[in-house]
């Protein structure tokens, strides 16, 4: 399993909004409008919506941290 807070580029003491600010940058990066054909990013996509979403939940960051 990957390390979350490496695959957003944030530390692992960092709060909601840098969390959220790291996401919205490699969302944009990766997504699939803005690669066309590249199921590399679609996948790196994925990983990193699903640690945002444990991330910013604060229960799931408890238990993953």
């Amino acid at each position: 399993m990957s390390d979350f807070y490496e695959l957003l580029g944030v530390s692992r003491n960092a709060d909601a909004d840098e969390i959220k600010k790291a996401y919205r940058k490699r969302a944009r990066e990766l997504h699939p409008d803005a690669n066309p054909g590249d199921e590399a990013a679609a996948e790196e996509f994925k990983r990193v919506a699903h640690a945002y979403q444990v991330l910013s939940d604060p229960d799931q960051r408890q238990r993953y941290d």
